[in-house]
């Protein structure tokens, strides 16, 4: 099986550095432009499905770099994290370190605890792995649920800093799972 992530094409609120979570923004040109290089890049790529978050981000994304070449399937559990009281705030009002952080599994704000983000994509992945054992499946989804998944398919454990990198707008990964 071949699992291929994919994060969202950019907003304007990633452009302003906000804090976006459950709010249901549309992508900027810009966002449109990464898609479409992306789309560029995967030419000739074969999905067997797409799943992506309901959210019109990552719809629109998922529009763009596959059309109607496969089967795509709207999951709720790839949504972005809830950030409470911190939407549609700047990013330098979230402290990363502390809320990525999976022994404090923080909640301040009303932000959605990582636990809770790194279940909901734990389930995600067992579902898609045992109904596409032999897949080639894209996952189109925010920077949150992307983290978790790429963590869960390596296998890296789960305790302490979660943050391994900045996840792009538009960043796509590809992993085997056997």
């Amino acid at each position: 099986m071949k699992i291929c992530l994919v994060r969202h094409g950019e907003t304007e609120e990633n452009f302003l550095r906000k804090m976006q979570g459950l709010s249901n923004n549309l992508m900027n040109d810009t966002g449109r432009r990464q898609c479409q290089a992306l789309r560029m890049r995967l030419n000739g790529k074969h999905f067997d499905y797409c799943y992506m978050s309901p959210l019109i981000r990552c719809v629109e994304t998922a529009f763009i770099l596959v059309g109607d070449s496969c089967e795509m399937i709207p999951d709720k559990r790839l949504i972005e994290r809830d950030f409470g009281e911190l939407e549609n705030h700047p990013g330098e009002e979230y402290n990363e370190y502390q809320f990525w952080n999976y022994t404090l599994n923080r909640s301040d704000f009303g932000i959605e605890p990582i636990h809770d983000v790194f279940k909901r994509c734990e389930e995600f992945l067992d579902y898609i792995i045992s109904k596409h054992p032999d897949g080639t499946i894209l996952i189109v989804t925010h920077s949150s649920p992307y983290r978790a998944l790429r963590h869960l398919i390596k296998k890296r454990p789960l305790k302490g800093p979660m943050l391994d990198g900045i996840i792009n707008n538009c960043q796509y990964e590809e992993f085997e799972i056997n």
